[in-house]
């Protein structure tokens, strides 16, 4: 479970900064919202994902509810999900 945990943080992570840094800023910058479109729905899974299984891991690692809040504001966060993985996982 944990190594799931890892790559959909991994991967949620990817997809945020992707949709961020370049489907964002195309759509406002060159008026194109399909890469918006395209990343949008995969990262909208994949956060959620990342919520359901950060509280079915809350247990088996001991965390508590602080660290359990950590560990889903970091998916909201730029780079977050890549600290919780350095910080939380290994």
């Amino acid at each position: 479970m944990k190594t799931i945990f890892r790559i959909v943080s991994f991967l949620e992570g990817i997809s945020y900064l992707l949709l961020l840094f370049i489907a964002v800023p195309i759509k406002y910058f060159q008026d194109d919202a399909s890469y918006v479109k395209m990343l949008g729905m995969p990262h909208g899974i994949l956060f959620m994902l990342y919520i359901v299984l950060a509280f079915m891991l809350q247990k088996p690692m001991k965390w508590n509810n602080k660290t359990l809040g950590i560990v889903m504001l970091a998916s909201v966060l730029p780079f977050g999900t890549f600290y919780i993985d350095k910080k939380y996982l290994r």
